[in-house]
């Protein structure tokens, strides 16, 4: 009879804890990383024959919990990472193109509509070259280009240190998520497998290495007993983390702007250069904009080259030879150099009121400042719009790989109904093969 109460305790015991893990599903349905958990049943050890109530053929044992399996497949979680780490990329990318393509400005106030409002006052003053309007319009029309050159430089400039704003703040979170692996790895190794506790351990494994991921793509191996060890890139790349030891990641802005990242483990450092995550569409975002800050100071040079050298060739209106109109190194200190109209050399030395006006219009060729500024924010726009579809296409394909990840990982609320449904009856079984022990044990005690 003691075997039969053995019997219904230890089932009572065993869905009892099936019923918990049934509820920590259900709970954490739309908690983020978290694994569908399975019970794992057996049968424990029958008693020998020869005892109460057994016999040879008999053979009653019970049930309890052998193991709680966590529901994952690494195949399905690697190619999902994979594809995290390419739609964060061009995420990032597309992010810091946009602010970029802002900074150009291809609106009325930007280079391009200044420079062609400078070349069209030059026409409407060669038209009048004494009259006091059209020369306080073209000296107002060339300020106004070097304010244009200005805004874009500063906004390049801006994007360029939020760019390295967000490249340290993202590498300070992947050395957390190395750190906190580490220590996930030193306690995964203590906890016993097919157990509550190792599986959420193994979740917060995966969510770390899911998050790191996703700012730079890795290589994950793990050992017999689950801890990750993980390379940059792949196989071949800097190590990351080894056992419960994690490298140190650090970022470098260059004076242009540029973004250069190193690891350090075991005192060796490498160079790091992500193939994927967001910190590669930093890295990436940063040597554009550097690229068209440095293009930008190109055009502005020019062309204060340009103004400078035309100015010089003539004369102005009191008929002395043509001063520098404009003063830079760069874009970002273009400035003009004087306010007073009549500084305009519009007439050529020996020749007509107008004649340097006139050769001007000389300077809007497939080399002018035009020209070049127009093809700097084509070049841009094309990248964007390239960037923008393949942005859209990995985002899909991610959307994609995490729908068939969590078609193994993932609670279905009907399953988990059907499941809690067989283990209460399985419980309440259970529980009526101790009530019917009991009352059969009093029967037979109330014989005497």
């Amino acid at each position: 009879m003691s075997d039969l109460l053995r019997i219904g305790s230890l089932g009572v015991s065993a869905y009892r804890g099936a019923l918990a893990t049934i509820g920590d599903n259900v709970a954490n349905a739309e908690t983020e990383g978290y694994s569908r958990r399975d019970v794992s049943l057996r049968e424990t050890a029958v008693l020998g024959p020869g005892m109460a109530l057994y016999n040879n053929i008999t053979a009653l044992g019970g049930v309890q919990i052998d193991a709680v399996d966590r529901a994952w497949d690494a195949f399905r979680a690697t190619d999902a990472r994979r594809a995290g780490a390419d739609s964060a990329r061009s995420s990032a990318q597309t992010r810091w193109l946009t602010v970029t393509e802002t900074a150009l400005d291809t609106g009325t106030a930007g280079v391009g509509a200044r420079l062609t409002a400078f070349y069209t006052s030059a026409d409407t003053l060669a038209a009048d070259p004494n009259g006091a309007a059209p020369r306080r319009g073209m000296l107002m029309a060339l300020d106004d280009v070097t304010a244009a050159f200005r805004t874009s430089a500063e906004g390049l400039e801006q994007a360029a240190k939020g760019v390295s704003a967000e490249a340290g703040t993202t590498t300070t979170a992947i050395n957390n998520d190395l750190q906190a692996l580490a220590n996930v790895n030193t306690a995964i190794r203590r906890v016993a497998t097919g157990t509550g506790s190792r599986a959420e351990l193994e979740d917060e494994r995966d969510r770390l290495l899911d998050g790191l991921n996703q700012k730079m793509s890795i290589d994950i191996t793990l050992d017999a007993k689950g801890a990750a060890s993980i390379r940059a890139n792949g196989p071949g790349g800097p190590v990351l983390l080894e056992g419960n030891v994690a490298a140190i990641v650090q970022s470098r802005t260059a004076a242009d702007g540029r973004i250069a990242l190193s690891t350090t483990f075991a005192g060796e450092t490498s160079t790091l250069s992500p193939a994927g995550g967001s910190m590669a569409g930093l890295v990436s975002s940063a040597t554009a904009i550097a690229d068209r800050r440095i293009a930008l100071d190109s055009i502005a040079n020019d062309f204060a080259g340009q103004i400078n050298s035309w100015s010089a060739n003539g004369l102005d209106k009191a008929g002395n030879p043509g001063q520098a109109l404009l003063t830079t190194t760069g874009a970002a200190a273009m400035a003009l150099n004087t306010s007073d109209p009549d500084m305009i050399a519009a007439a050529a030395p020996g020749g007509a009121a107008n004649g340097n006006l006139l050769l001007l219009q000389s300077q809007r060729t497939e080399s002018g400042a035009e020209a070049r500024h127009a093809e700097l924010v084509t070049q841009l726009a094309q990248q964007l719009l390239s960037n923008r579809t393949q942005e859209s296409a990995f985002k899909a394909r991610h959307e994609n790989s995490l729908a068939a990840r969590d078609e193994i990982a993932g609670i279905d609320l009907d399953r988990e109904a059907a499941e809690l449904l067989r283990y209460q009856q399985a419980y309440n079984g259970s529980a009526k093969v101790i009530q019917i022990a009991r009352e059969t044990m009093q029967s037979i005690l109330d014989i005497f």
